[in-house]
């Protein structure tokens, strides 16, 4: 664990705010700091777990969504925010439990824009976080309460994608 830890916040409609996270586990993994990502939102199988588990047990990334996209006028929207509410308790017993150096909120930001979880419920999390760890917090949608709270806040801007040309999510690069 590291002598301070801070709060970091990635947010903004630009591509990259899951891939700066991951881009830190690894290098925290790297330096034998023991790693945490719980994701919101997400369910599907991804190449970001299957490099985790090729790690030795440094890097965990646990899934708290349904691998259907929310769509919050559609009846799956109960099984999504029961999803999230499991991640949010996950989140808070790590939290509390202390014994990581870095746990990621990925696309926790991201779920009060489909109202899964609260904006009060993230400031109570960032609030429970220890003093050597580090906490990074991911999504779209950031407000100034939840930057306010942070010790660091970047927002990824989108200047240009390929996929407004029709490309798909590739595995390996997106997902």
């Amino acid at each position: 664990m590291t002598d301070r830890g801070y709060i970091h916040l990635y947010t903004g409609n630009g591509k990259g705010k899951t891939t700066a996270a991951l881009g830190l586990v690894m290098r925290a993994a790297g330096a034998g700091l023991r790693c945490l990502v719980i994701q919101f939102m997400k369910g599907k199988p991804t190449s970001e777990i299957e490099s985790a588990a090729k790690l030795g047990g440094t890097v965990s990334i646990e899934q708290y969504g349904s691998d259907r996209f929310c769509r919050p006028e559609e009846d799956s929207i109960q099984e999504h925010r029961e999803l999230a509410l499991k991640g949010l308790d996950r989140a808070r017993d790590v939290l509390q439990q202390g014994k990581l150096d870095l746990v990621v909120l990925d696309e926790i930001i991201t779920a009060t824009l489909f109202d899964l979880v609260s904006q009060e419920e993230i400031i109570e999390l960032m609030k429970l976080k220890p003093g050597g760890m580090e906490l990074v917090l991911t999504g779209r949608g950031a407000t100034g309460k939840l930057i306010e709270h942070a010790d660091l806040a970047t927002e990824m801007v989108e200047l240009k994608h390929y996929y407004t040309r029709g490309v798909p999510a590739r595995r390996g690069i997106e997902i």
